[in-house]
């Protein structure tokens, strides 16, 4: 069950037919996006297990680009079915679900513009590493910074949603937390 909040305000940039929901704090969120990467470590090594099989690759460098192709189309698969569907495990657990922005479920085009938009956390750092031949703990520091910044930055949408939710109509919203 969704938890419904007030009516929204005229300057809320909403359309008025639209309730507002409880928005997961910050905090939340974020724990739940390091569950989820917690979690895609198993899809990742399954993936990487399936493709080396199927490809029969016996050396880590070989047919590196085709891997992570492979991965970035299981990863949306994964994303983009689980979105549909409204929450990932991760989600479950964090007590998230994903709406458009009239509270129901949203698209396969929505998810997978979500999803595209999604690679804002990780493809700007790490183009800016590769740029400057950055390695190590120096690229981690910036990929972190990065994080930081990106998540922080969702305090300044009148929402207080992540930017690629707002870009992709889709909201992250707090399911009750009644533990009867």
């Amino acid at each position: 069950m969704l938890s419904r909040a007030h009516q929204p305000s005229p300057t809320d940039n909403e359309p008025s037919s639209q309730l507002q929901v409880l928005v997961p704090s910050l905090k939340r969120r974020m724990a739940c996006w390091i569950y989820e990467g917690v979690l895609l470590f198993g899809v990742v090594f399954i993936a990487g297990y399936l493709f080396s099989t199927l490809s029969q690759t016996r050396n880590a460098m070989d047919n590196r680009h085709p891997l992570q192709a492979f991965i970035f189309m299981v990863f949306g698969i994964y994303f983009i079915w689980f979105w549909r569907h409204g929450q990932t495990l991760a989600m479950k657990t964090w007590r998230i679900r994903i709406t458009n922005l009239q509270g129901s479920s949203i698209s396969t085009q929505q998810a997978s513009f979500r999803y595209l938009l999604c690679w804002i956390w990780f493809v700007p750092p790490l183009a800016f590493c590769n740029l400057l031949e950055l390695h190590g703990l120096t690229s981690f520091g910036i990929l972190i910074l990065w994080v930081t910044v990106w998540g922080l930055s969702s305090k300044l949408n009148p929402t207080k949603q992540f930017w690629h939710d707002k870009w992709a109509q889709t909201q992250l919203v707090l399911l009750d937390i009644n533990l009867k």
